[in-house]
């Protein structure tokens, strides 16, 4: 898989701590992020890479929601807007890097 889809990936998602990068098959994986302006919520990320081609269809980006309940976290709705955006930025930031590095 291009390397620009990988790293735009990792960079989009930087402020999350990396669960892990698989750079053969096209999947990474963030652990657990919990904003400190929002206290009690977390999220996690994943990022699918199908395609060599920089393209809305070859990317697929899953976010998961939790949110802190009497001391457990438990799986609430995620926005599918959330999902769209860090596609969008993915693909904004894969096709700078392709550019930069003609």
């Amino acid at each position: 898989f291009p390397s620009h889809d990988r790293q735009a990936s990792i960079n989009t998602l930087s402020f999350m701590p990396l669960a892990s990068a698989d750079s053969s098959g096209g999947i990474i994986i963030t652990d657990w992020y919990e904003d400190p302006n929002f206290p009690g919520e977390r999220y996690k990320v994943n990022v699918y890479i199908s395609s060599i081609e920089l393209r809305v269809e070859s990317l697929k980006v899953s976010v998961f929601k939790q949110v802190l309940r009497n001391g457990v976290w438990r799986e609430v709705p995620v926005n599918s807007k959330i999902s769209l955006d860090l596609e969008e930025k993915i693909l904004t930031r894969a096709r700078e890097l392709k550019l930069a590095n003609k």
